[in-house]
């Protein structure tokens, strides 16, 4: 018979603990919590209904007009409206506004949150390495491990699917930021500052604009991430396109999942254009420049 590895610590009287104390804190706190994040629940909910009541061509024109203004590229704009055309021809439309509403909320605040967060670690040496093993922690944690905290904390629904794409998304932005400025050649800051330039200046005028393909790389992956996880987020009602994928599993409905998952890559295709877009422009615009 194998014999076993010792007890050396106590995991079951850890684990009870650890599960009495975040149940303590959900029984204490879970409605304050709740009602903190009400406001991002209505601006959701608005943005979502906002979306599903606009005409559909409205959608297909304004995300092909964005592609255009991002990368001043009429194919990748003619080919943008084309695929947002597509998700309504597969009939999962109204399920893919719902996912959009919650992805571009979601990655909107992770680059809100995740920006200055990057800023702040290129600029502290002493931040940058309590935060780098945290984000190590984020970007190995398994996927479906950041759902159990928020929805202990706030039960199922669109906040805890909201909070748990943000908290799995944003690793990537908050990288990229921090390592586009700290690559920010040296020579150049030093001529910023013999000019005069003072260290707000130098940032907003030098160092955030040469850092800008490398910040975008990490929005581009961010987003990426933010959708993957709103399919994810289905299982604790997030709704949308994940969850006609979930039906499909539940169902043994072959078409209903795969229709659901042309759309969702469909949407990754359309957002990865329009990021890589805006990246190749700005490369272009600086080799011109220089």
């Amino acid at each position: 018979m194998a014999q076993g590895f010792p007890e050396i610590f106590d995991v079951r009287t850890f684990g009870a603990a650890l599960d009495d104390a975040f149940t303590g804190i959900v029984s204490t706190y879970g409605t304050a919590l709740s009602n903190c994040f009400l406001p991002l629940l209505k601006m959701l909910t608005l943005f979502e209904q906002t979306l599903q009541a606009l005409p559909w061509w409205s959608v297909v024109l304004g995300l092909a007009v964005l592609a255009w203004a991002m990368s001043r590229s009429w194919k990748t704009a003619l080919l943008v409206g084309l695929l947002t055309f597509g998700i309504g021809v597969v009939g999962v439309w109204n399920a893919a506004m719902s996912t959009l509403a919650l992805m571009l909320v979601s990655t909107l605040l992770a680059i809100l949150i995740g920006v200055p967060l990057g800023i702040a670690m290129s600029r502290w040496n002493g931040l940058r390495a309590v935060a780098l093993p945290v984000l190590d922690i984020l970007q190995t944690m398994p996927i479906f491990v950041y759902l159990i905290p928020f929805v202990m904390l706030f039960g199922p629904g669109k906040i805890p699917a909201l909070l748990a794409t943000i908290t799995f998304a944003i690793p990537p932005v908050i990288r990229l930021t921090d390592l586009g400025i700290r690559q920010v050649d040296a020579e150049t800051i030093e001529a910023a500052h013999s000019f005069g330039a003072s260290p707000i200046q130098t940032l907003l005028s030098v160092q955030l604009p040469l850092a800008l393909p490398t910040i975008m790389a990490g929005i581009n992956q961010t987003t990426m991430m933010a959708l993957s996880m709103v399919v994810i987020a289905s299982m604790i009602g997030a709704g949308g396109l994940g969850y006609q994928v979930l039906q499909g599993i539940q169902r043994l409905e072959v078409s209903r999942g795969l229709l659901a998952g042309v759309g969702i890559v469909l949407m990754a295709i359309i957002f990865d254009r329009i990021a890589q877009g805006y990246g190749q422009r700005v490369q272009r615009a600086r080799k011109q420049e220089s």
